[in-house]
């Protein structure tokens, strides 16, 4: 028996700042594996590369799991000191 399907989240629109340099390699890495057998495009390299720093993170932080919802948006400005 197949495991039941799942529905894919859907896709929202996100504005991120990033280095130039780091955008370029993953745009020439996007349209060079762009055709057959990666098929990949720059949004699953994002999204790859994004899920796997998440687990990083969890397992690393937070035993593993996720972390609670957040209660407000992130704000925008600099990054709180450490």
């Amino acid at each position: 028996m197949n495991p039941p399907r799942t529905s894919p989240s859907p896709k929202v629109r996100a504005t991120l700042y990033v280095a130039a340099d780091l955008l370029d390699e993953a745009r020439n890495t996007a349209v060079h594996l762009a055709g057959f057998p990666a098929r990949l495009t720059l949004t699953k390299l994002v999204e790859n590369a994004l899920r796997a720093e998440l687990l990083r993170l969890k397992q690393a932080y937070h035993q593993g799991q996720n972390f609670p919802p957040r209660d407000e948006d992130l704000r925008g400005g600099r990054p709180i000191a450490a």
